[in-house]
């Protein structure tokens, strides 16, 4: 490996998200399977504002019109934002969860899915260095009854609907899963991008652009395939991703933990009321966290639970039911992704 692609993994490092460095170096191997040397030696001198390629050619002493076309595929490719203002393309570092990873999906391969796995766990225990996550865990909407205090930000079809622009994505992680035949059954397009992102994603052909009520059939869908509802972190809403525990990277590392309940940023739990429950085993086989048991009745180890509320849409005597929790353990997000992550580069000490 050149010294150029260490440059690039201690830059992303100082990004929200982290990219630590391992004993393997798998993380250089999967940088030098997405940039070049140039690439990431360009890559490496952005910073996380947006800039136009004139402003950064004078920083780094390059000619503008030969990096402006470099910038502008590197955009293309997924390596690094780029927006348009005022018809003025701008560039700006991109993270690599949740960025450049999920920008690969078009350009995935068996080494890059094997290097990527082996590394995303490093990622994951970054990520446990601070409270605020970039993802969240909100009910899906047939566990939220007349009692319950719930938020317009924590309602997936109250968040879709506020959307001016859609487009839903095909799943990363259920896609290079099954690349290399460990895929599920459960449906490929769970992603569901809104707003600037949005168009980002559809500029790049990925996904497709849909209206509120597909964009809302595509939810039932998903939520009556047990999977779990996983917007951006912050009221302003970027994303809803639509997760299962047997791809997602994320889930099935917090499924690992002893207690994944302090591993997500989530209002509610699930109860049971012993009195009608059956002991059917549904709601034990829904659960994604292995947070019910049944012994005669189901029970619910609160460490464990995600407060997802899956296990309430399978119980048809509706002895289980999710349950706000207190006051001072309610989880108000950030009001933007920009005030997302400058809480966790503050949380991780970098500012």
């Amino acid at each position: 490996m050149t010294d150029v692609y260490k440059k690039l993994a201690a830059h992303l490092h100082n990004t929200p998200c982290g990219f630590p460095a391992t004993e393997s170096g798998v993380e250089l191997r999967i940088l030098k399977q997405l940039f070049t040397e140039d690439e990431a030696d360009i890559a490496a001198n952005l910073t996380m504002m947006p800039e136009t390629a004139e402003t950064i050619a004078k920083r780094i002493n390059y000619d503008p019109k030969i990096l402006a076309p470099i910038l502008k595929e590197m955009g293309n490719k997924g390596l690094i934002m780029n927006v348009s203002k005022k018809d003025v393309e701008q560039y700006m570092t991109a993270q690599f969860v949740v960025g450049i990873w999920e920008y690969q999906v078009n350009r995935l391969t068996e080494q890059l899915i094997h290097d990527a796995n082996e590394y995303i766990p490093y990622l994951m225990k970054e990520q446990d260095k601070h409270k605020t996550r970039q993802l969240r865990v909100i009910p899906v909407s047939q566990a939220i009854n007349a009692d319950m205090k719930v938020m317009d930000y924590e309602e997936a079809e109250k968040i879709i609907r506020a959307q001016s622009k859609i487009v839903i994505a095909p799943c990363i992680c259920r896609k290079e899963h099954k690349m290399v035949g460990k895929g599920c059954n459960h449906m490929e397009d769970g992603c569901f991008i809104f707003g600037g992102g949005a168009y980002y994603y559809e500029q790049r052909g990925i996904g497709k652009s849909v209206d509120h009520e597909e964009a809302v059939e595509v939810l039932k869908k998903g939520v009556a395939e047990g999977l779990v509802l996983q917007p951006g972190n912050s009221l302003k809403t970027m994303n809803i991703c639509m997760c299962c525990d047997c791809c997602c990277q994320i889930l099935s590392y917090i499924k690992k933990t002893d207690k994944p309940s302090t591993a997500v940023n989530s209002n509610y739990f699930a109860v049971v009321n012993e009195d009608t429950c059956t002991g059917c085993g549904m709601c034990e086989q829904r659960c994604p966290m292995d947070a019910i048991s049944v012994d005669g009745v189901a029970s619910i180890n609160k460490e464990r639970c995600i407060g997802c509320g899956l296990c309430t849409v399978v119980c048809d005597f509706e002895s289980i039911k999710l349950q706000g929790k207190d006051e001072s353990e309610r989880w108000v997000p950030p009001a933007t992704i920009v005030d997302t992550y400058m809480a966790i580069v503050k949380e991780k000490g970098l500012i």
